[in-house]
């Protein structure tokens, strides 16, 4: 009975099958029941059971499902539990799901297939385009049938997941499986469940290889653990996670990562690794580009082979996370380890720049005293760790973490540090200095101090409390940035030694260091005896000397007195309020080896010279405190025997040019002759810089008090660092935050700017004062300001580049002028070496001439770009002067730009070589400046910028002007105002204060290039010019002519006279501001005259009506020009009202004239009424 139910039940589904109400989604079919039947668990799932009595029914329903259309557009899930597959079973399977459209998920759990099933299976899969899922569990299909199931998916383009589960397919099978990886694209996931870890390398190393963005994961049941997982790959978060590897795998693994870019978090925790493993994957961090973060924590590693990851992170720039904690290195490894992320000289670079976060330690590491070093040299040095962990150490004692403390107060990059488990972090010590360094550094963010003897003993407390504060944001309460820093009077003078070439300033600097010399110590006796041999060999330059007077430091400042040294002076002239005062140098003769004498007018050239320099140079200060004050000395006096009629006559000269600058410089009464060899001649010299440098520093701004510590601190650090003659910015914010409390950031919200603010205001008044030379733009603070002067600046404008065969156009190469550099900064001394490239590398000197624009870039955006320097060009005279236009309607303008005061003041040698860098680097900035040209001369800037051509020369005795020449075949108001905003704003900027007048050039000079000689009168005032137009009538400003004055050469005629309308001298915009004065100025009378307006009869409000759309017809257009027509006839009138308007002006003019006549009369009679008492005198109420 129970039978016939049985068969009933499955006869019932044979026949719902052939109906089209049976819609089923998943169908489960189980074999070896003990009875037969289908069970339909909910509306679109069933489970049909078959029992060993029935099995030929499982053909027949096979057959009738492959056949069915309505189940084969339905079903989504098939599974058979326990089937024992035969080869007709197999086929009707196949139809089955080459028939179904919407199939995905097939699975076999406990199933057995023979090799003519399995192979036959395969055959439709291969196939088959729809299913997405396989999973087969426990089936015994083992190598052969994983190589089968690998053949198919070779071919397979659909199925996107593989699942094979409690079966050993073996190393065989995998290495299938890892072959079809390589060429499968569609799979996403494979999940392998092996009884041997064996075959997980193969598998991963295949995916990682050939990049597949496939989720791994392989399980291995050995030793009875089914959760033993060995390898698991989420693409989702790139990561791979490495549980158990044997060796060779793991080395396997390795390689297959050297070109990956689909692994971002390698994770190997636990795997045995040795140092074989080590060296491939020294190869894979030089390799792989996508490789962020690699966790090797308690892998045995040891020195070996902690030396080749080390090795590897030189050349990786991508690794950002490395965490090596549980092994077994010592302090070898550490060393290596660490190497790659310090810097062990100023001028090298840190290898490794991409790594931010290292931990590293364990019980049984042996960081040791090499170790420690080597971690005290990284965070000195080191820019780029921010996170370092040393775990559960047992080696370093409580003094070694003093010394890492204590190195982490010059670090601003580290944000946490973990000593987890450290047992030499105890005592009050290293409490003490955990907060003495947390006051200095605020950066550090998190101390992770788990499990160590200070956590235990409940110590830690106030120093997680002092990390909350360095937390905190500081309220912005004293806008005021300098109002806590107390001012002082300056200890410290300069006295510059200026003069010609033969002068005598350093025998005489030598002879006043003498008279010093009873109050130096030993070392400075012996410096003073070395420095005239050194003089002698070594090139001539500025030299300093200094010396200490009663708690007065006096440095006196030999200025170059050779040509080439000139154009370095402006960069050592002192500020505003500097202590400083000047010693005028000038020889009685020629040259020191004749007794030939200067005559008076070649002393008075020196002088003036030097006074307009420091005239020049003084304007530069917007306020000036007090005159600078020079004091003359004449040297080579020992070699007049007798006064003469010429000494005399130089006396007068002297006179007179004191007389000249009254007002200017504050000039000492005596003049002093002195023989510069003798330090008894110079004695009373020495007197009166002694008695003036403290007068000066009585007189001058106080300082902020801190530049008097600074000075000191500065010179500790120059003795701590092997007498460094530089030290770089970063260098000095280290030293501030370190040493100097009123420049410390104290906490990590501070406000940064403020106090680089303070920072660089102490660094300028440190170089005001001479102590230190500082270029906001060169990002560097030098210490010995002779070493700079001399050996670097004096050196880098002798530069004689001339004679290279590189030299293209004036252009050389950077790596040229490196080299040129390199052998003329070599000292001159043999057996002494230079000591510019110990403190600077050649790229810095080029870096440091373009930052102070000694030279500019060919092209700035190539780093091999070629040089040019502006000092070494030549003059280019006798070379023909002509325009590179020569139209018929070319316009030429003019301008002539003279210093104000041209008989005091002058454009300083090294104005123009910094000039014509500086216009070049703001023109080519431009964005509208389509392909401009730029070339020099000596003293010739050329430039055609948007098809105007200008010429920028440099004239006049002593340079006090420049001319600013423009050609173009547009109109004048385009072609000068390219001049008046771009050109001529630069030049004003870039004059150190003196005042230049603008000037009107005559145009035939311009057009002809007449010489400079000769078109010194043709120029006429801007301001003169419109003036003179407001001065005319109103009917004349457009009449009026300016007329220039004929110029010959020894009676040849070379400009003759003639004249210009004032009209096509000055651009419509000057034209435009010449009228609206007039008419304010009109105006203005009217107002004050109380004349009432005239009112217009004729004049009308014409309102113009609003433009209309154009019609695209040929009506349209014809409505369209005639409005076009018609507007033009509006504009001509308005041109004719405006002629109106101005000959209108007369005409207000003119009454305006009569009402001022007539106000005039009145107030004329009304006096005479006064006296004939027709009018009250005093004031009376009605």
């Amino acid at each position: 009975m129970g039978s016939n139910q049985n068969f009933r039940e499955l006869q019932w589904l044979l026949q719902i099958v052939k109906s089209e109400s049976f819609n089923p989604q998943n169908i489960s079919f189980y074999l070896s029941h003990q009875t037969s039947g289908c069970y339909q668990e909910t509306e679109n799932s069933i489970n049909i059971n078959i029992s060993k009595d029935n099995l030929s029914y499982f053909s027949n329903i096979l057959s009738d499902l492959g056949t069915a259309k309505n189940i084969q557009s339905s079903l989504t899930n098939l599974e058979f539990h326990r089937v024992e597959w035969g080869l007709e079973q197999v086929v009707y399977l196949g139809i089955l799901l080459q028939n179904s459209s919407n199939i995905n998920h097939l699975g076999f759990r406990l199933n057995r297939f023979n090799i003519e099933c399995l192979s036959e299976l395969c055959e439709v899969l291969k196939r088959n385009r729809v299913i997405k899922e396989v999973l087969i569990s426990e089936s015994r299909i083992g190598p052969a049938g994983a190589s089968l199931v690998a053949s198919a998916l070779r071919v397979n383009e659909s199925l996107e997941e593989l699942q094979i589960w409690e079966d050993s397919i073996g190393s065989k099978g995998a290495e299938e499986l890892s072959k079809m990886i390589e060429v499968n694209s569609t799979l996403k996931l494979l999940t392998i469940f092996d009884s041997q870890p064996i075959t997980a390398a193969s598998l991963i190393s295949a995916v990682l290889a050939r990049n597949r963005a496939m989720e791994v994961h392989i399980w291995s049941g050995e030793n009875g653990e089914r959760n033993s997982k060995v390898v698991e790959f989420v693409p989702g978060n790139s990561t791979l996670r490495i549980y158990r590897l044997h060796l060779s795998g793991s080395e396997r693994v390795a390689c297959s990562l050297g070109w990956n870019s689909t692994v971002k978090s390698l994770d190997m925790t636990g795997v045995r690794l040795k140092s074989r493993w080590a060296k491939e994957f020294r190869w894979v961090l030089e390799q792989n580009r996508s490789l962020k973060e690699v966790r090797l924590s308690k892998t045995s590693l040891k020195d070996k082979g902690v030396v080749y990851v080390a090795a590897g992170l030189f050349k990786n720039q991508s690794l950002e996370s490395l965490y090596l904690d549980g092994n077994w290195f010592g302090g070898v490894g550490v060393e290596h380890l660490l190497c790659p992320l310090s810097r062990f000289s100023a001028l090298q670079y840190q290898a490794n720049i991409t790594l931010k976060s290292v931990t590293f330690g364990g019980g049984k590491a042996k960081i040791g005293r090499d170790g420690l070093a080597s971690i005290i040299q990284m965070l000195t040095t080191n820019e780029s760790v921010i996170k370092l962990g040393i775990y559960d150490d047992e080696s370093l004692r409580a003094d070694d973490f003093v010394k890492i403390f204590k190195s982490l107060e010059r670090n601003a990059t580290l944000r946490y540090l973990s000593l987890q488990g450290c047992k030499g972090v105890r005592g009050d010590v290293v409490l003490d200095t955990i907060m003495q360094t947390l006051q200095v550094n605020p950066w550090i963010e998190d101390i992770d101090l788990a499990r160590t003897p200070l956590q235990n003993s409940g110590k830690a407390d106030g120093i997680h409390q002092r990390l909350g504060q360095n937390g905190k944001t500081e309220l912005e309460t004293d806008t005021d940035l300098f109002k806590d820093m107390p001012l002082t009077e300056p200890q410290s003078c300069r006295v510059f030694f200026c003069g010609q070439e033969y002068a005598g300033k350093t025998a005489l600097c030598n002879s006043i260091s003498q008279n010093f010399s009873s109050k130096l110590p030993y070392i400075d006796h012996v410096r003073n005896l070395v420095n005239p041999v050194e003089q002698a060999v070594r090139a001539s330059g500025m030299k300093i000397k200094t010396f200490r007077d009663e708690g007065t430091k006096i440095s006196m400042w030999n200025l170059g007195g050779q040509h080439d040294f000139c154009s370095l002076h402006d960069l050592m002239f002192p500020g505003h309020g500097s202590a400083s005062f000047f010693l005028i140098i000038s020889s009685l003769f020629r040259k020191p080896s004749n007794r030939e004498p200067k005559t008076p007018a070649e002393i008075e050239e020196d002088l003036q010279y030097w006074l307009r320099f420091i005239v020049s140079n003084s304007r530069r200060a917007l306020q000036q405190c007090m005159l600078p004050n020079v004091t003359i000395v004449l040297t080579h006096f020992d070699k007049i025997n007798q006064p003469s009629q010429n000494l005399q006559l130089a006396v007068d000269s002297i006179q007179r040019v004191r007389d000249k600058f009254q007002g200017f410089i504050d000039f000492y009464p005596t003049v002093f002759t002195v023989d510069a060899r003798s330090s008894a001649s110079v004695s009373k010299l020495t007197h009166h810089v002694r008695k003036t440098s403290k007068t000066i520093l009585q007189r001058v701004p106080r300082v902020y008090q801190l530049c008097n510590d600074l000075i000191q601190i500065l010179s500790d650090w120059r003795e701590e660092n092997y007498n460094k003659l530089a030290m770089r910015w970063k260098e000095f914010d280290e030293l501030c935050q370190v040493k100097v409390p009123p420049l410390r950031i104290r906490s990590r919200n501070d406000n940064k700017g403020k106090v680089e603010a303070r920072r660089k205001a102490v660094a300028i008044c440190l170089h005001h004062m001479g102590e230190v030379m500082y270029f906001d733009e060169l990002g560097f603070l030098i210490l010995d300001c002779e070493w700079f002067c001399s050996d670097v600046l004096g050196q880098l404008v002798k530069l004689d580049v001339r004679k290279q065969s590189a030299m293209e156009n004036g252009f050389i190469s950077r790596k040229e002028v490196e080299k040129i550099l390199r052998g003329s900064l070599q000292s001159q001394i043999p057996g002494m070496s230079s000591k510019v490239f110990e403190n600077l590398e050649a790229s810095d000197l080029v870096m440091m001439m373009l930052k102070l624009e000694l030279c500019y870039e060919q092209n700035p955006s190539d780093t091999n770009s070629l040089l040019l320097i502006p000092s070494i060009l030549d003059e280019g005279r006798g070379k023909p002067q002509r325009w590179q236009l020569s139209a018929a309607d070319c316009v030429y303008a003019g301008r002539h730009l003279e210093c104000d005061d041209s008989s005091h003041t002058f454009l300083t040698p090294g104005f123009f070589p910094r000039l014509q860098v500086h216009l070049h680097n703001k023109i080519m900035a431009l964005r509208n400046q389509h392909g401009a040209t730029y070339s020099l001369e000596k003293y010739l800037i050329s430039i055609n910028i948007n098809g105007v051509f200008i010429r920028v020369e440099l004239g006049g005795q002593l340079a006090h002007y420049i001319d600013v020449l423009a050609c173009s075949t547009k109109n004048l108001t385009e072609t000068i105002r390219l001049t008046q905003q771009l050109i001529i704003p630069a030049i004003h900027s870039f004059c150190n204060g003196v005042t230049l007048t603008e000037n009107i050039m005559r145009p035939e000079c311009v057009q002809n290039l007449t010489p400079p000689r000769f078109r010194k009168t043709q120029h006429v005032s801007l301001q003169q010019l419109k003036q003179a137009l407001l001065s005319v009538p109103a009917e004349s400003m457009y009449d009026y002519q300016h007329t220039w004055d004929p110029v010959s050469d020894s009676g040849r005629p070379v400009l003759g006279p003639g004249f210009d309308l004032a009209r096509d001298l000055l651009s419509d915009d000057d034209f435009r501001e010449v009228l609206h004065r007039r008419y304010n100025d009109l105006y203005n009378l009217a107002v004050e005259l109380d004349v009432p307006p005239d009112s217009n009869p004729d004049g009308a409000d014409h309102t113009g009506n609003e433009p209309e759309i154009v019609d695209p017809s040929f009506a349209g257009i014809a409505k369209g020009v005639e409005q076009v027509l018609q507007r033009l006839k509006i504009i001509e009138q308005e041109i004719k009202d405006l002629k109106q308007e101005i000959q209108g002006l007369k005409y207000y003019e003119h009454r305006l004239l009569i009402e001022l006549h007539r106000k005039v009369n009145y107030l004329v009679n009304y006096n005479i009424q006064v006296e004939e008492r027709k009018v009250p005198n005093m004031f009376f109420f009605c």
